[in-house]
């Protein structure tokens, strides 16, 4: 299949495939349980390197993102909006439509060669997870970090996926080098909450395994306590229970992010919390009524209890590492509504 079949009006494909060159897309399907359902669109990108727009609060100017779409299939992602620009659907089609930079490790390799490469840190896994499942067969990640290490390049990754440790080997190669920070996003424990919110995602007690583990390997790792879920995982109980566990797990920093709900994960968002929560979908209205963001107080006062808890269980202070970087994610304070423009995947 030719990228540009991949939408419907061929003038926008023509536009969208110059991202990728002009040479054919290769569409597979795999006939295994864990890929079933799901197609993968093999491009060949013509640069890996991302720039953060300018007017971004992000702390960091560079992003790598292997993949577009994501098997997680989390409801509230953030980035079911970039399925957008390829026509595809940013619900069920965001969860199923892989976009895989099949040379991705190659061509960054060539670019972190070039002599207008100045080092800058890259973050990774800052729209879509670079260890979901489909990195378990295209195996884009090692010979991303392999280059990254090979030119002392400093890096972070924020992921949901247990396959990270698959490549724990060159994580702590990577470390004797260079600034790595690594950091994994829990936001809650609840087994019913997480089976219907983050379906494709490893559970949560997993997750904090990757945390354990990576910090017995002398890797310190942050957790993003992302999302807090209004009314579903905001319960000072709750809170409670998730920042002990992330405490137990070994973890340098905690840092909670209040659910936001951007156009295209909003609609998505909305339909799910309808089918599972009907009696919230009011309260949710009236909250998220000013825009994409919880009001101020709401934050602030998550933010506050969260903290509160992480110094009662010895968590922190938050280090200059990846528990920093992890923070773009957060809405800076200002008006209602507003928040941090956030990473398109390119």
């Amino acid at each position: 299949m030719r990228w540009e079949n991949l939408t419907v009006e061929p003038e926008h494909s023509r536009a969208e495939s110059a991202l990728f060159g002009a040479d054919a897309v290769t569409t597979r399907t795999f006939d295994s349980p864990e890929f079933r359902g799901i197609t993968f669109h093999e491009v060949r990108a013509r640069s890996v390197l991302n720039r953060v727009p300018g007017a971004s609060r992000m702390p960091f100017e560079w992003t790598v993102n292997p993949y577009r779409g994501c098997t997680h299939a989390c409801v509230y992602c953030f980035a079911r909006r970039t399925h957008s620009y390829l026509d595809l659907d940013t619900g069920i089609g965001f969860d199923t439509q892989i976009v895989v930079k099949v040379n991705a490790p190659e061509v960054l390799r060539r670019q972190l060669a070039s002599r207008r490469w100045q080092g800058d840190h890259v973050a990774m896994g800052t729209n879509v997870d670079c260890y979901q499942r489909a990195e378990g067969r295209y195996r884009l990640m090692p010979g991303i970090i392999s280059a990254l290490t090979d030119h002392a390049n400093p890096f972070s990754v924020l992921t949901k996926g247990t396959l990270i440790l698959r490549d724990l080997d060159l994580l702590v190669r990577a470390a004797e080098v260079t600034d790595v920070g690594i950091s994994v996003s829990v936001g809650f424990l609840d087994a019913e909450l997480w089976r219907t919110v983050e379906p494709g995602t490893p559970a949560p007690e997993r997750r904090l395994d990757v945390v354990r583990t990576l910090g017995e390997h002398g890797i310190g790792c942050g957790v993003l306590m992302a999302p807090v879920i209004p009314f579903l995982s905001d319960h000072p109980d709750r809170l409670r229970a998730t920042v002990r566990a992330i405490a137990a797990a070994g973890a340098t920093s905690v840092t909670p992010l209040v659910l936001h709900l951007r156009p295209g994960a909003r609609e998505w968002f909305m339909a799910w919390l309808g089918r599972h929560h009907p009696h919230l979908v009011p309260r949710y209205e009236r909250l998220y009524a000013e825009g994409a963001y919880a009001p101020r107080w709401y934050q602030r006062r998550i933010t506050r209890q969260v903290h509160e808890l992480a110094q009662e269980y010895g968590i922190g202070p938050t280090r200059a590492g990846a528990a920093r970087r992890i923070r773009a994610e957060q809405p800076a304070p200002g008006p209602a509504g507003s928040g941090p423009t956030q990473l398109t995947l390119v």
